[in-house]
């Protein structure tokens, strides 16, 4: 059964689905991409690449996929239905955390990103709508867009969200950027968490 919209993107939206099996009922999300949209916008290396990277990993505090599967029309991801929503909503309702919450989920943070890296993993899209939080508040990375494996110690491609992009990306088409981009991205979200958003 697929019931409401958590989230819609570029490519599509994600779903709430439930699956009933007997008197057992159980709660997923559903990550629906068109096909077209992805062609259209020249994504299909992109998004074989989430799908790939997603297969590979498993750590508490990245969103873990169930399964991929296709029609005519979509490419569907099932993954763990994660109840506490983005951290975005708790920031942009609160402004601000105190320094133990920062931590907590700075420390979590951390523990993915190095997870990733050790595994050769580039992230390059962390802020805080690509952050989930499962129903006792732990934070999971999400969206894996952007991620890509490192072949090389240098990758030179411009992407990410501006407010959080190292100034290596930036300069990328020249010199290139490795893994510790990710590390600047964090030091933005601390500071955001900490400070609050400065517009």
């Amino acid at each position: 059964n697929i019931l409401s919209t958590l989230g819609t993107g570029t490519f599509g939206r994600v779903r709430q689905v439930q699956y009933t099996n007997g008197s057992s009922k159980f709660v997923f999300a559903l990550k629906m991409l068109k096909k077209t949209e992805i062609v259209k916008l020249n994504q299909v290396d992109h998004i074989k690449s989430e799908k790939y990277i997603l297969g590979l990993i498993d750590h508490p505090f990245i969103v873990k996929m169930i399964c991929s599967f296709q029609n005519k029309k979509y490419i569907y991801m099932l993954f763990e239905y994660l109840a506490g929503g983005e951290l975005f909503s708790r920031l942009r309702k609160e402004g601000r955390f105190s320094q133990e919450i920062a931590q907590f989920y700075s420390a979590q943070i951390l523990l993915a990103l190095r997870y990733l890296h050790l595994n050769n993993v580039i992230y390059r899209d962390l802020k805080p709508e690509n952050l989930l939080l499962d129903e006792r508040g732990n934070v999971k990375l999400a969206d894996f867009g952007f991620a890509k494996i490192m072949e090389n110690d240098r990758t030179y491609t411009l992407c990410g969200t501006p407010e959080y992009l190292a100034p290596e990306i930036i300069k990328g088409k020249k010199i290139g950027y490795s893994k510790d981009i990710d590390w600047w991205a964090i030091g933005v979200l601390l500071y955001e968490m900490l400070v609050g958003s400065v517009n």
